[in-house]
């Protein structure tokens, strides 16, 4: 709390700038934008005897961002960006995001924090301004090599706040700035930071629920256990009380903020200061593989007692390729629903009436679509630095296919639909049994081999194909005339066929636009990415967390073979 109301200054820094230099930045900016900068430095008049602020670089569901410049002593200028923080937002959860920023910010691609100033219910955090490009408009260009870097980059940054007991929960490619220039990069917003048990950061430290301790994760060291949501009442107050259903919110806060009500009516939105576009406009499905047909209806609000009258004339029809997920536990909580009311859609893809008169089970969901990890789609109370690593596959696949967002789903169950298009049902339903969920699918839907969905979908499969083609049709002959046996000689024409290819290419360029592209594909290193790169994705996309890769593995792995820790 202490830290949320602390002003932080330094003393380099000189308290003025000129009216000519605040309407020369004016100028360049819209009239919206300059409403709101006037509204910030009306919110917190002491930013306008330090910071001249530039431009509105971002926004989403919980701050703002702006661009701002800092006249020091010297006669230079510092750039900064001023993250404003909505005045709903619940103090401990300020207090803890800073407390994120100075335990593990600064070091080790973790961004830091410079100064916070504070006004009543405003809240604005300082930090250094990194220049960054939008992901969206530099993956298509990325080489393998500089997605490799990236990666790497990526997991220490993960590395060190899970050493500190942090789990982000947010991790995207908006969240880890990317300087291209200086191979720069920096882990960004810890609004949505969960908590360890064995946190360092004293506000995110986690306490354990009553009763019996949930089935989900006997885990890795570096996986600890995350927050744990005590479950609900059983009471008969309770069951009464609950006599309609609510409808799921987009995202769970942390239980620190569930005692505020009005912090909870923000959780509807995704979060994206710096914003985020879409590279699969032209297809769409591309990304998601073989279909399934989802149909998701809207519960009706009814009284148990309504439910129980209409059971017996509403026919229970499995829908097509539908996906449900029952919990284990669903079936020791007949408390809160009449005793006399038997459930009969156990282990079944259909809902009946009863369940659907149950409370909702609670775990947290704080994260953004398309970047959860299975345990959190299906709700899994007990949480880890696990999902993080989830996240960081998801945008590893992106980066291997060229397409983003990979997923894109409008609930959980089809996400997680999604997800078992390329990773398989038998294997989703396997996992989900670990932490205590069962996933139950009408259709078998087989796993795809990783390196074949990234190669088609980069337009590398079929390129490299006709290559190796037109390579042994042209040698074929050669090799009765060789010293060599048929493998050493295929082997060795396999070192020659780079040179060969670009030599070809480079002289069909201008006769065929097309060649062009197959250009950059050689030349990034496209058509050669190892098997060990589809191998660490694998261990990133390991459905049970309990087995998935840690960021300190992942560090390890023979993909990143001579880049220094």
């Amino acid at each position: 709390m202490e830290m949320a109301t602390q002003v932080l200054l330094k003393e380099n820094i000189t308290c003025s700038h000129s009216k000519d230099d605040q309407h020369e930045s004016a100028n360049n900016i819209s009239s919206t934008v300059q409403k709101d900068i006037q509204n910030l430095y009306e919110a917190v008049p002491h930013l306008l005897r330090i910071f001249q602020i530039k431009d509105k670089i971002g926004e989403g569901t919980f701050s703002s961002v702006y661009l701002a410049t800092a006249k020091l002593k010297s006669g230079n200028e510092d750039l900064f960006a001023l993250k404003h923080l909505i005045p709903t937002s619940h103090p401990v959860r300020i207090a803890a995001e800073l407390q994120c920023l100075t335990v593990a910010g600064g070091r080790e691609n973790v961004m830091g924090v410079t100064y916070c100033l504070r006004k009543d219910d405003h809240v604005v955090i300082v930090m250094p301004y990194v220049e960054h490009e939008s992901f969206v408009d530099i993956l298509r260009s990325m080489s393998f090599e500089e997605v490799r870097q990236y990666m790497f980059n990526l997991l220490k940054a993960l590395k060190h706040i899970h050493h500190f007991g942090i789990i982000h929960r947010d991790i995207k490619p908006s969240n880890f700035l990317y300087n291209r220039k200086q191979m720069k990069y920096a882990l960004v917003d810890f609004g949505l930071a969960q908590g360890t048990p064995n946190t360092t950061v004293e506000l995110l430290k986690v306490v354990k629920p009553e009763g019996q301790p949930s089935k989900c994760l006997k885990n890795k060291s570096s996986h600890a256990f995350g927050s744990k949501i005590p479950p609900a009442s059983t009471s008969s107050k309770d069951a009464s009380r609950n006599q309609s259903i609510k409808p799921p919110v987009k995202r769970s806060l942390s239980p620190l903020l569930q005692k505020n009500s009005k912090t909870s009516l923000l959780v509807n939105s995704q979060r994206s200061v710096f914003g985020e576009k879409s590279l699969n406009s032209l297809n769409s499905n591309d990304g998601s593989g073989s279909k399934v047909n989802m149909v998701v209806k809207p519960s009706k609000t009814i009284s148990v007692q309504s439910r129980k009258i209409a059971l017996p004339k509403r026919k229970m029809v499995p829908v097509k390729g539908s996906v449900s997920t029952v919990s284990n536990q669903s079936q020791k909580s007949s408390s809160q629903c009449p005793i006399n009311l038997t459930c009969d859609c156990y282990m079944t893809d259909r809902v009946c009436n009863i369940c659907l008169s149950r409370r909702q089970q609670v775990a947290p969901r704080a994260g953004t679509p398309g970047f959860r990890a299975p345990e959190v789609l299906t709700k899994c109370p007990n949480q880890t630095t696990a999902i993080d690593m989830w996240s960081a596959g998801v945008i590893f696949l992106s980066l291997l296919s060229g397409r983003y967002p990979f997923f894109k789903a409008s609930d959980d169950l089809v996400a997680l639909a999604q997800i078992m298009a390329i990773r398989g049902s038998k294997e989703l339903s396997k996992a989900a049994k670990t932490f205590g969920k069962y996933v139950l699918c009408s259709k078998d839907i087989p796993a795809k081999n990783l390196r074949t969905v990234c190669e088609k979908l980069r337009g590398i499969h079929t390129f490299k194909e006709n290559n190796c083609e037109r390579d042994i049709s042209r040698n074929l002959n050669d090799t009765q005339n060789s010293p060599y046996s048929k493998e050493e000689y295929c082997f060795k024409s396999s070192l020659k066929l780079q040179h060969t290819v670009v030599k070809e290419v480079q002289q069909d360029c201008q006769k065929d636009p097309e060649t062009t592209k197959k250009m950059s594909t050689v030349a990034m290193g496209w058509d050669r990415v190892p098997d060990t790169a589809y191998d660490l994705l694998d261990k990133l996309l390991d459905m049970n967390p309990a087995t998935r890769i840690t960021a300190s593995e992942a560090l390890l792995h023979p993909l990143f073979a001579g880049l220094q820790l």
